[in-house]
């Protein structure tokens, strides 16, 4: 049964204006521990493809949430929702901590794809009632 739907779409040049003006402030308010290994490789060797991985994170976060219904606040936050590439590539969320509790409390599952074109990222994400 599905318990939620959300979707979001991200201007990608908002992202990269956001990253110029706080930098790894923000990378470390967005994202989970193994997205910020991720982000800095990405950023290091092709720094276009870093930001545009921020903005998919981003981007998913927001749509999880909102299927959720949870929004922005306890359990959810951004470094406790972790938007992971499953071995075929496919996106999937690896949540941690109280909302990982939270979520497993529920009985649901989560489904999430994302994308991107030269300026907008976007998520989509369902979420299931076991």
């Amino acid at each position: 049964m599905i318990y939620g739907i959300g979707t979001d779409i991200c201007d990608i040049r908002r992202i990269r204006a956001t990253l110029e003006r706080q930098g790894e402030r923000f990378a470390h308010k967005v994202l989970a521990e193994g997205e910020l290994a991720v982000w800095r490789r990405r950023s290091e060797r092709w720094p276009d493809r870093g930001v545009r991985y921020m903005a998919t994170r981003f981007s998913a976060k927001e749509a999880f949430s909102k299927a959720v219904g949870l929004g922005m606040r306890m359990p959810m936050t951004w470094r406790n929702c972790e938007v992971i590439n499953l071995p075929s590539g496919k996106p999937g969320i690896r949540l941690h901590g109280e909302l990982a509790t939270w979520f497993e409390a529920q009985g649901l599952t989560a489904h999430i794809t994302v994308t991107d074109e030269v300026d907008y990222a976007a998520s989509f994400c369902v979420v299931e009632k076991l």
